[in-house]
């Protein structure tokens, strides 16, 4: 738990926000669709060409996920971690432990960018 904690914190310093799109104005956040950038993730991770599509059909379904969530007016909270947790699982299942230590730090970052705060 303190190694994903001192993960976290690094990501925070790391500048560079390859899954971000777009910069939110800290007074309004505006929610985000999950949509990612996978031409930099494949970039950023370098990806083998089976790695690609998988990650490419993961990031499609994360976003849609993320969309279904926003439409929520029920449990919409739960709806957006669930769709976190589950684009992470499937992460971890294609991708190699440095590369999935990576996109972990990638993700914290855009989650905190967007506002959005993941909790148990």
């Amino acid at each position: 738990m303190r190694k994903f904690g001192l993960t976290l914190v690094a990501a925070l310093a790391f500048s560079a926000s390859v899954l971000a799109n777009g910069v939110n104005d800290s007074t309004a956040v505006a929610k985000w669709d999950g949509s990612i950038n996978k031409a930099k993730l494949n970039k950023y991770l370098k990806l083998s060409s089976g790695q690609d599509e998988k990650v490419a059909d993961i990031c499609d379904y994360f976003q849609e996920q993320m969309k279904m969530a926003n439409r929520s007016t029920k449990d919409a909270d739960q709806k957006v971690r669930n769709a976190v947790y589950g684009n992470l699982k499937l992460m971890k299942e294609t991708l190699d432990e440095k590369q999935y230590a990576d996109y972990v730090r990638l993700m914290a970052l855009t989650l905190q960018n967007k506002g959005i705060h993941i909790e148990k």
